[in-house]
């Protein structure tokens, strides 16, 4: 089987990002890194067993934009809390769990139990979650559960 992994081209703080991200993230850590004419060229890294390759490619090519992301399922709100409220330091903050992060990486923090929101049975429950979700940046998995209850049918146990 071949290894599939995300390669991600940065400016020249490659080593930068990859130490804060395995620091972020648990069950990670460097692995290789190589190196031209004495500066970094490219590392190897995982978070949390998922593999990634980056390079200073210069600035040529340099900068994310939100057409690739990195989603994060989280399962419960305190991880959307850490990770969001970690990631999003010295980044920007965006809409329905989007962010980018200092090195200007996208990443979708998403708690599990949104994905059960949105696909509730009763329409009128998902789109009222999916309503909620739509005005928040980090998502706060309380608040749509209240919108999701709110819009119970009338009779429904909404717990």
């Amino acid at each position: 089987m071949p290894e599939i992994s995300t390669c991600l081209w940065f400016d020249d703080n490659l080593m930068e990002a990859v130490e804060f991200y395995t620091a972020v993230f648990p069950n990670s850590e460097i692995g290789g890194v190589s190196y031209y004419e004495g500066r970094v060229l490219g590392a190897e890294w995982t978070l949390d067993g998922q593999p990634f390759r980056g390079i200073n490619g210069g600035p040529i090519y340099a900068g994310f934009t939100e057409t690739i992301s990195i989603s994060v399922s989280c399962s419960d709100q305190s991880e959307v809390d850490y990770y969001w409220d970690t990631l999003v330091d010295g980044g920007q903050a965006d809409q329905c769990g989007w962010l980018k992060d200092r090195f200007g990486l996208s990443w979708q923090i998403i708690p599990t139990r949104l994905y059960e929101l949105l696909s509730d049975p009763d329409q009128a429950r998902a789109g009222a979650a999916s309503d909620a979700m739509m005005q928040m940046q980090k998502i706060v998995i309380a608040d749509m559960e209240a919108a999701a209850d709110a819009a119970a049918r009338p009779g429904r146990d909404a717990g």
